[in-house]
């Protein structure tokens, strides 16, 4: 199928007309572990809202962000992109000379061709200069930090390497290391402002939350109501977040028209121990290419067009979502190229629908680690870090150590937790993910391999 025909294919509106035009709401976290939400697990704390989202909507429950870092994460989630492919790696500090590239085009720009108002609020990560900011990239309004809420003078860990944080209103930076306990409180009232303000038009809102990130921060009205400490108030304050969103949606009539998602940047930071999360049953966390690293807990509501109490056990992704908003809004993607799909046969439940994607990459900055096609992972021979005991306490860390893995093959079906090597038994599959590795190699390339790739872009570069 030709580019052209595939475009045209993508954008075919299912609800398009400007009366029903849906309003869409991203609700993202940053460092929460697969099982962090109360239906997919978690214990020592409750998530009544989420959990009600996910009984009014559907759990996905094999759904994956494209590298286990803030800032790669986030750039695949509005672009549509793995990260690789728009040069947009690593998790960008006050010290980045990069950020997003102008002629990349964000979800906010693609929904503006459909007259969206749009609004983002919490951690931005796509550059920190002027230019980079999302007033410059399809935002209407914003509020929130340009980085992770731990580049700051006071981490435990880092010395003097981090200026005074900023935290920035639509281009303006109006603080410096603001009262985080305020954090997801103050993204929240915005969101709930913002939703108030625009009931009568279409709307984009981005929800990025700063926490569970570490440092960990709550407010008064939730510190000391969860039984694992610090990080389940965390989690409750976010479930709450979401919770007065959804609420206000329904105040406002239009419940029916907004589809919500809720999911999060990357697993959980092991090595902060009790201040990180948990990604039972998978195996690692934030930071390597084991499920526990990408694989995140997703959620997705909007009564009357995804069914109820569903779930989704197809493979789907965050970089899925630009790709489907444009299905859904009649909206024209730009011509450079995009690795997300559409996943609208899977979101409304139509009867064998199946994940779109031939295969799914994992990659570790330029190093492609892992290939997953249907149930098949296949791990390439890597590095990547452990625990060397358990983790740190009340916001300090524990060390890692270094381990290597082999070309080891698993079947994620029957072994979530990828602890058993099946490589000898099932060559034909091995051949299989080899040659679809290299595929995509060719285009966007694999540092292990010493191939560049032949369809990379570039980000913004600044002196």
């Amino acid at each position: 199928m030709n580019r052209l025909v595939l475009a045209l294919l993508l954008v075919m509106p299912s609800f398009a007309s400007a009366e029903e035009l849906p309003n869409v709401v991203i609700i993202f976290t940053d460092d929460q572990g697969y099982s962090d939400v109360g239906c997919f697990g978690a214990e020592g704390f409750e998530t009544p809202h989420l959990d009600r989202m996910a009984s009014e909507g559907m759990k996905f429950t094999d759904f994956y962000v494209a590298q286990a870092v803030c800032g790669a994460s986030r750039a695949a989630l509005l672009t549509g992109c793995y990260p690789n492919r728009i040069g947009m790696l690593g998790a960008p500090s006050s010290h980045s000379k990069y950020g997003i590239h102008e002629n990349e085009m964000l979800i906010p720009e693609l929904v503006k061709q459909k007259g969206y108002a749009t609004a983002m609020y919490g951690k931005w990560h796509l550059g920190h200069r002027v230019a980079s900011l999302p007033m410059q990239h399809g935002f209407d309004d914003y509020f929130g930090l340009p980085y992770s809420n731990d580049m700051w003078p006071h981490h435990p860990t880092a010395g003097d390497r981090f200026p005074d944080l900023p935290t920035i209103e639509k281009n303006d930076i109006v603080e410096y290391n603001s009262d985080q306990t305020q954090l997801t409180t103050w993204y929240t009232e915005r969101a709930v402002q913002f939703i108030r303000e625009n009931r009568r038009n279409p709307f984009f809102l981005y929800v990025a939350h700063s926490m569970p990130h570490v440092p960990l921060f709550v407010s008064k009205k939730h510190k000391g109501v969860s039984d694992q400490g610090m990080y389940g108030d965390v989690i409750a304050e976010i479930d709450w977040s979401v919770g007065r969103i959804l609420a206000t949606l329904k105040r406002c009539g239009i419940d029916e028209k907004t589809l919500v998602i809720f999911t999060s940047d990357n697993g959980p930071w092991l090595s902060y121990g009790n201040h990180a999360g948990s990604c039972r049953p998978l195996r690692e966390g934030k930071g390597t290419t084991w499920e526990g690293g990408m694989r995140e807990p997703c959620i997705m509501r909007w009564p009357g067009k995804i069914p109820a109490g569903t779930v989704c056990n197809e493979l789907a992704a965050t970089i899925d979502i630009f790709p489907t908003i444009a299905h859904l809004t009649g909206a024209q993607p730009s011509e450079n190229e995009i690795d997300g799909k559409n996943i609208w046969s899977l979101m409304s439940g139509q009867p064998e629908a199946k994940s779109p994607h031939e295969a799914y990459y994992y990659y570790w900055g330029r190093h492609l680690q892992a290939v997953r096609s249907g149930d098949w992972k296949l791990h390439f021979p890597h590095g990547y870090r452990t625990l060397v005991a358990e983790g740190g306490k009340d916001g300090l860390p524990s060390a890692y150590k270094n381990e290597q893995t082999p070309l080891a093959l698993f079947n994620l079906k029957d072994d979530i937790g990828e602890s058993k090597n099946v490589l000898e038994s099932h060559p034909d599959v091995v051949s299989h993910l080899q040659a679809l590795a290299d595929k995509m190699r060719a285009q966007i390339g694999d540092s292990a391999k010493k191939i560049t790739g032949s369809e990379l872009r570039e980000p913004q570069w600044f002196d």
